[in-house]
Parts: C-alpha cells; structure tokens; sequence
C-alpha cells in the first residue's frame, strides 16, 4: 500500500535518486531540502514516515527528530535516519534520540525501499498491504476485502480504514482526534463526533456475525478493536 514519505535531504542528486526509487515503488514522496521547510510540511499534513538526513544546513536531522518526538501530534511518525555518519555513537545517538532506523551512506535502493517497508510493517501496519485476523475477521487491504469465516462483510471506504487501523493497533484505545488523525488524516477539519457516527456504520456492518462486539467503547476516552469481549455492552 503506497505511504506519504517526507525525504528531508539537502543533496540535489541523492534526493532525486532516493525519491525516484520511492515512487517507483509505489510511494508518495513530499521533499524538503532542510529541516525547517520539513517542519513545515508536517505541520500541513502527518507523513506516513520521515527519511531525514543528519547533516542539513540550519537545524541538524537530529535536532528535527527530536522535535518530531516531543510534540505529541508527530510523536509517533516513524523515522529513518540516512547519514554518512557510520560511527557506533553516532548510530546510538540517532537511535536514541528517536529514529527508528539507522542507514549509513552509501546504501543501496533496494534495501532502503526494503528497510522502509519494515518500519511501516512494525510501526505504521495500517499502510502496509500485509492481511490481518483477529476476533474471526479477515481484513486484506490489497483487495480490499473483509470476511468473517470465508463470507464478505461490505464496509464503505471510511468504515474499512477504521477498521484497518482499529484492527492494526489492536486492545490499545484511541480517542476521536486520534482516530480522526490516522483514519481521515490531520488535515482534514471535520468534527469529532464524525467518528462516532462511522463506528456505528461499522458495528451495523459487523453485527449479523456478532463482530460488532469486537469495536468497543471505553468512556471517557474512545474506541479499541479486542477480542476480549465485555460483559457490558458498548454504547
């Protein structure tokens, strides 16, 4: 499944090779040439990941991801730190200060499209095209099918991403700014209550197989996907 990759990287040639190969591999490339112009971007739209060079001019990579990390909107957008720095300390300070992958220049195409789809796998599932089970539901985003024992479910495009995604990031609640941030995106305006109205098409949809049980309501703070099922019914 294609991801919104933000390349924050100041040299013209590496830029233009690293995102040819991007898009070549199905992704959508945003690209800053510095950290400043980077922040901006992001403070448009959430990036499904960051590329981000250690050495720019003006603000360092590092400095960048360390920003990324403390503001809780960005918090949680994984990132791939490229440099040619290779030293041990280096990679730890990278990795401590948030990355969550470390590739030293030169490095080859392949396996940087490869170690990307790797952090998307472990950190960002909702934009991969890997199927999920839980709870007796098949959800599989390359044909955008969902089933519940070999029969399909027909879900509208919104009620498939939050299911997606409820079903990625399973038993962990999300309250409904969240939701609206990985399911509609951060930059689109559209009331929280929207997502209520959503997880109610869902649960209709899921409710002949009992599987509407699976999308529960946790007062006071939003919504998870668990196969734990409660002895209360959500509202």
């Amino acid at each position: 499944m294609p991801a919104n990759i933000l390349l924050v990287e100041d040299e013209p040639a590496i830029q233009e090779l690293i995102a040819a190969n991007l898009t070549r591999a199905g992704h959508t490339v945003m690209r800053a040439g510095d950290a400043e112009t980077g922040q901006r971007i992001v403070r448009e739209a959430l990036p499904d990941l960051v590329l981000l060079d250690w050495m720019l001019p003006g603000m360092s990579g590092v400095e960048f991801a360390r920003r990324l990390r403390s503001d809780e909107r960005t918090r949680a957008i994984p990132i791939i730190m490229l440099t040619a720095r290779g030293e041990e300390q280096d990679k730890v300070l990278g990795l401590e200060t948030g990355a969550d992958d470390y590739i030293t220049k030169p490095f080859s195409p392949r396996e940087l499209v490869a170690r990307i789809k790797a952090v998307l796998r472990r950190r960002a599932p909702q934009v991969t095209e890997d199927a999920v089970e839980l709870g007796g539901l098949r959800l599989d985003p390359a044909t955008h099918r969902v089933t519940a024992a070999g029969e399909p479910i027909n879900l509208g495009p919104t009620e498939f991403r939050l299911l997606h995604f409820l079903m990625t990031h399973a038993e962990r609640v999300h309250s409904r700014s969240q939701l609206l941030d990985q399911v509609w995106g951060d930059h689109v305006f559209v009331e929280e209550r929207t997502v209520d109205v959503h997880i109610r098409r869902l649960r209709s949809a899921l409710e002949p197989g009992l599987h509407d049980r699976l999308v529960q309501t946790v007062r006071g703070s939003g919504y998870r996907f668990s196969t734990e099922i409660e002895t209360t019914p959500a509202n």
